[in-house]
């Protein structure tokens, strides 16, 4: 069985894959494509909240390839920023996917403001959509804080600046399987692929 994985994102599309489980209950292998090999773009992404902009990427690779897709959006929360960047989370600096240009703007917004001060939550939103247009969503939430500096070398996005609060790292100083097993993303999949194996037609 084949399912499409919604994302432009090359290390988010590497972490699904080590996410999401390869075979269903009775045995069907299952395999995760790259919408990029059915020549798709995602669409402009124009929904108010994590959910819409779940929903939307994953039905609309779903009624384009005529497969099962999944997406995700994910949104960081700075509680001293009033939940900012949330929805803006990956073009937080202005342009879409910039990893430096977003964590150096937070780390600027939070300069000088005490750790205390500096808690935040990572949020995924898990969509699961048919070529029908019906879909499921899923969610995950890590809780932690922004670090003052860089720490680790793994990772993609804001995990050398997001420290997890259950592990006192931040995600780029965490192999790929730590990571996966506190993450945002890693949880709200989890959940994903546990319904798929009871729901999945």
């Amino acid at each position: 069985m084949n399912i499409v994985i919604a994302t432009e994102n090359p290390h988010k599309l590497q972490e699904l894959q080590q996410i999401l489980p390869s075979a269903l209950p009775d045995g069907t292998p299952l395999e995760y494509k790259s919408m990029r090999s059915f020549l798709l773009s995602l669409p402009a992404e124009t929904g108010t909240t994590l959910d819409e902009n779940a929903r939307q990427k994953a039905v609309y690779v779903a009624k384009e390839t005529g497969l099962i897709a999944l997406s995700d959006d994910t949104g960081l929360e700075v509680d001293f920023l009033n939940g900012a960047p949330g929805v803006y989370t990956a073009r937080y600096a202005g342009e879409h996917g910039n990893a430096q240009a977003n964590n150096q703007k937070l780390l600027t917004a939070l300069k000088g403001v005490a750790r205390p001060q500096r808690t935040a939550h990572f949020k995924t939103v898990a969509c699961l959509a048919y070529p029908d247009g019906t879909y499921q969503l899923f969610e995950g939430i890590v809780q932690g804080y922004i670090a003052e500096e860089y720490h680790g070398q793994n990772g993609f996005g804001y995990d050398p600046i997001f420290v997890v609060k259950e592990t006192g790292k931040t995600f780029a100083e965490m192999t790929t399987e730590e990571k996966n097993a506190v993450s945002h993303r890693g949880r709200a999949f989890a959940k994903l692929a546990a319904w798929m194996k009871d729901n999945i037609r």
